[in-house]
């Protein structure tokens, strides 16, 4: 899966959940500035574990800031499935 797939599948899913245009959303864009409370970004992350088949424990979520560093930890978790 491309990084453009990626971000793609989270800017949707994260639209979805937050009832909010997110596509425009950039790696770059800071996750508390997208107005996504921390309840919703666990839906999110959630939703991206079913869909990708992936399992992201809580505590590797500590210091994730940006779009960029969460595709960064969502990449890692699919190399290791594949």
């Amino acid at each position: 899966m491309t990084r453009a797939e990626l971000l793609q599948i989270f800017r949707s899913t994260a639209s979805e959940i937050a009832e909010k245009d997110l596509s425009a959303v950039d790696e770059s864009g800071a996750i508390a500035e997208l107005g996504i409370d921390s309840l919703e970004l666990l839906e999110v992350i959630g939703s991206l574990e079913r869909d990708l088949d992936i399992r992201v424990p809580d505590d590797q979520l500590v210091g994730i800031q940006t779009v960029g560093q969460l595709l960064n930890l969502v990449s890692t978790k699919l190399a290791k499935v594949g």
